[in-house]
């Protein structure tokens, strides 16, 4: 970048905002075909590019160019409008690091005559107004950048510590000195400037604030001292996966992964005995919709994909984040950082005994018999804590052949300065504090490839029949019957939220098993979205994709995301819009599908989520389930299996468990016994 002619490209983050800055550097994934035959057929191996994004503060426009290849760049190309469709504005960009200094010392100075104010109302010091959370989008149509700010106390935790001071600034000039003060809110009341607030709280026409110290409320510090230590887990055997490289290998499964700055953790060409089950299973986006009497929630909606989920995957945390056993790994990222940045384990894996059987049975009618299964599984995990939120993504893989994505929400819940006693938008949770009701939309890519590229989309559910009883033909009964559907196209496929979805969804070779039925991949929906915004809204657009429950769409290169990293600050007209991926309405049958699925849950916070919310309760996901894809449950091969028969229960032989006491790498245990024939 800093060779291509003509193009005076700065790296370093401080770079004035009018100034042609290299803001983030990517991978280019290579295209699906061109992987597959490398993969597949001795194909050659696809040429390595990175993606890099250019704010041209010069131009005020943004430019994608794909750089190749890796590691010896000789090329080249301006991507932009063959990704987008059209040129990227530059108020459409993610606030830089740059900006966010530049906005610290505005406030301390358009704040300065407010410094009695502050200082009586919130017990500020001087020029300490640095401390707040913002409002995204920045503004109310496409090319405004302004965002209203609220001011939180300089305390752990402080987005639980607004204090009833928000104000408006327009910062769309890469000219610092042309930013201005639009609009200010003090004590529920609205003011043009400064000067207005100032004169008449001076004169005291304003209701004020009176400061009042209160303790921190919102502190993780335990409230005594910590003195116990949790159930630990140890591999009794060895760590039975490795990781080499960005290759995982766990028992029967591979896989590849990797972690992107803007969607987070990915995984690709998943493998159940060398099999490719999945090409590629990613997080896509998370989104918020909240409200509020205040300004800088009531219009806010969070597209955390173009805030960057991946880069916010810090070190996790041994035995809490993580068990104390765990394989961590780190991972580095560019993006507005001048230089790669690295982040300490910030992905663990680990196997973990789920804690209940994945299958048993216990017989003592006609044959007496035990044979059961622990559920052990890999999990591999990161953590992201983007704002106020902290989001756990697990990726789950299964004996029984099942793969699982799901994600829990933890963290600070956004709140507002409680100015009245009405609670139409939320509870009080502490002094003078509202939280406030928003929604969690969560957004996973699943590009299943079944047996090969050439797949349909099945649906399976049940209805109740009135069939006459063969032996008392006189007689009926209403019984359920399996009702079965192939879906043919794009729009036929996109499955509404509001709407009733059959309960089986299936993407499906047209290869059968054994027995004859098609081999197929459920896909089977955990979630408790709230409702998604009126489609009448112009931010609707940039965030189509929550419309679905499920969308099913035959596999395009360009249609790498359902979102981007232009979305949250250009949502009126977003760069992608995902509903455009359904609307040219594809056939779908023996194609190339990859499955879309949006989880997630309505939060109305309450006073268990002070000093912050739990995971419990707080997450979705979608689990990958074989249907009729093997001719038998595939973990009946694993090693773990247990198998007990009268006059066996303290043999080892088919049963590992009762000789874990011997093993020389074992803690102290107490002997393994069973009495169930007794």
């Amino acid at each position: 970048m800093s060779k291509i002619p003509g193009m005076n490209i700065k790296f370093d983050p401080a770079s004035p905002l009018s100034a042609d800055y290299l803001y983030m550097i990517d991978l280019s994934l290579p295209k699906k075909q061109d992987v597959l035959q490398y993969l597949d057929t001795n194909g050659a191996k696809p040429a390595r590019e990175a993606t890099a994004v250019v704010f041209h503060g010069s131009k005020n426009i943004i430019k994608e160019y794909v750089v190749g290849p890796l590691p010896n760049p000789s090329y080249h190309h301006d991507v932009t409008v063959e990704r987008y469709k059209r040129e990227i504005p530059l108020t459409a960009r993610p606030t830089t690091s740059r900006e966010y200094i530049l906005m610290d010392i505005f406030l301390n100075r358009g704040l300065t005559p407010l410094r009695t104010l502050m200082k009586e109302s919130f017990g500020f010091p001087l020029s300490s107004y640095d401390i707040y959370y913002e409002a995204m989008p920045k503004g109310v149509e496409s090319g405004d950048r302004q965002t209203w700010i609220g001011l939180c106390r300089n305390e752990e935790g402080f987005d639980i510590h607004p204090v009833g001071f928000e104000i408006l600034v327009n910062h769309k000039s890469t000219n610092f000195s042309s930013w201005h003060v639009m609009k200010i809110l003090y004590n529920g009341q609205y003011f043009d400037s400064v000067n207005e607030l100032k004169q008449g709280y001076e004169a005291g026409t304003v209701r004020k604030i009176i400061y009042k110290p209160v303790p921190n409320y919102a502190s993780l510090k335990p409230r005594k001292k910590p003195t116990g230590v949790g159930p630990q887990q140890f591999y009794a055997q060895g760590k039975r996966f490795s990781v080499k490289n960005n290759n995982i290998v766990y028992l029967d499964w591979s896989f590849a992964f990797g972690l992107s700055p803007l969607r987070g953790m990915r995984v690709f060409d998943v493998r159940l005995r060398g099999e490719r089950i999945i090409y590629e299973l990613s997080v896509q986006e998370a989104m918020s919709v909240y409200a509020s009497f205040t300004p800088t929630l009531m219009f806010t909606k969070f597209l955390d994909g173009s805030l960057g989920i991946g880069v916010c995957a810090y070190e996790l945390v041994r035995g809490v984040d993580c068990p104390y056993s765990a394989t961590f790994i780190d991972t580095f990222h560019f993006k507005d950082t001048g230089t790669p940045r690295r982040l300490r384990n910030s992905i663990c894996v680990f196997e973990h005994d789920m804690g209940q059987p994945l299958r048993r049975h216990f017989s003592e009618i006609v044959y007496n018999s035990y044979g059961g299964l622990s559920n052990s599984a890999l999990v591999f995990r990161t953590i992201t804590a983007i704002g106020n939120y902290d989001y756990v993504w697990d990726f789950i893989f299964y004996q029984s052949g099942s793969v699982e994505a799901k994600v829990h929400a933890t963290g600070y819940i956004a709140s507002s300065y409680k100015f009245n006693n009405s609670f139409q938008f939320g509870h009080q949770v502490a002094e003078n504090i509202t939280g406030n009701i928003h929604t969690h939309f969560l957004n996973f890519k699943v590009d299943l490839d079944v047996l090969g590229v050439k797949n349909v989309f099945q649906t399976k559910d049940m209805e109740f029949v009135n069939v006459s009883l063969p032996w008392m033909p006189e007689r009926h009964a209403m019984i359920p019957q399996l009702v079965e559907a192939q879906l043919k196209t794009e729009q036929e496929a996109a499955l509404r939220h509001n709407t009733k979805t059959p309960r089986y969804l299936h993407i499906a070779s047209n290869k059968t098993n054994r027995w004859g039925h098609q081999r197929s991949y459920r896909l089977q929906v955990f979630s408790n979205t709230g409702d998604h915004l009126p489609e009448s809204q112009a931010e609707e657009k940039a965030i189509s994709w929550a419309r679905y429950k499920v969308a099913i769409t035959k596999h395009k290169d360009l249609e790498e995301s359902s979102g981007s990293l232009y979305n949250q600050n250009d949502i009126w007209n977003p760069a992608v819009d995902f509903s455009k991926y359904i609307e040219d309405n594809e056939p779908i049958e023996n194609e190339d599908l990859v499955a879309w699925v949006t989880t997630g849950f309505l939060h109305i916070p309450h006073s268990e989520d002070i000093p912050n919310t739990v995971t419990v309760g707080n997450g979705g996901g979608v689990l990958l389930r074989p249907h009729n894809y093997f001719d038998e449950d595939p973990s009946i091969h694993s090693a773990d299996g247990v198998y007990i028969s009268p006059g066996t229960e303290e043999s080892c032989d088919n049963n590992r468990v009762a000789c874990l006491a011997q093993e020389t790498c074992s803690p102290v245990l107490e002997p393994f016994t069973y009495h169930g024939f007794s």
